[in-house]
């Protein structure tokens, strides 16, 4: 018997570029206080943090639930959210904080599959870069560069998230 079938080979379809101009944009900061700014296509820009500090009766999933609930909730305030950019960490302090970065992005990821929003990572030498000029910049000089910008963030998280989004509308979808 012979089970082989000559099918003509499909091709892989195209990925979509996403229209950044009439949808809105989020960057994240990945951690345990995880830093979030939002553009929306009026051009203004909303930022903060979030907490994912687990109780101490909290099991080890629940950071990660909380996480996909905030996400929701972003995700159902926005009109539409079209592409999502976050800090691509590649060297860890800590075995804990490498756990936790990878259980959020394994979060995040699987939520904009879900939904079709398109996601980047951002290598952190190309955010500092961007943003003070120097890929070794430490947090007070990001924090810094942010502030002369005209943006007041409450921790390096927030600056951090501010900055992916300035890199991303920038460098990927236009000045806003």
């Amino acid at each position: 018997m012979n089970f082989s079938t000559s099918m003509p080979a499909s091709p892989a379809p195209a990925p979509q570029v996403p229209d950044l101009s009439c949808s809105n944009l989020l960057a994240l900061d990945l951690g345990t206080t995880t830093g979030w700014a939002m553009a929306p296509p009026d051009g203004g820009i909303v930022s903060g943090t979030v907490s994912f500090r687990p109780s101490r009766y909290d099991g080890g999933g629940m950071r990660y639930l909380r996480f996909r609930t905030w996400l929701d909730s972003i995700g159902e305030d926005a009109d539409r959210i079209a592409a999502v950019y976050y800090e691509e960490v590649r060297r860890h302090l800590s075995t804990d904080a490498a756990h936790v970065h990878g259980g959020l992005l394994a979060t995040l990821t699987a939520w904009c599959e879900q939904r079709a929003i398109a996601y980047q990572g951002v290598p952190v030498g190309t955010i500092k870069r961007h943003i003070t000029g120097r890929g070794n910049a430490d947090k007070a000089a990001v924090v810094a560069a942010i502030r002369a910008r005209g943006f007041n963030p409450t921790d390096d998280n927030e600056a951090d998230a501010l900055a992916i989004l300035l890199w991303a509308t920038e460098t990927q979808g236009g000045v806003r």
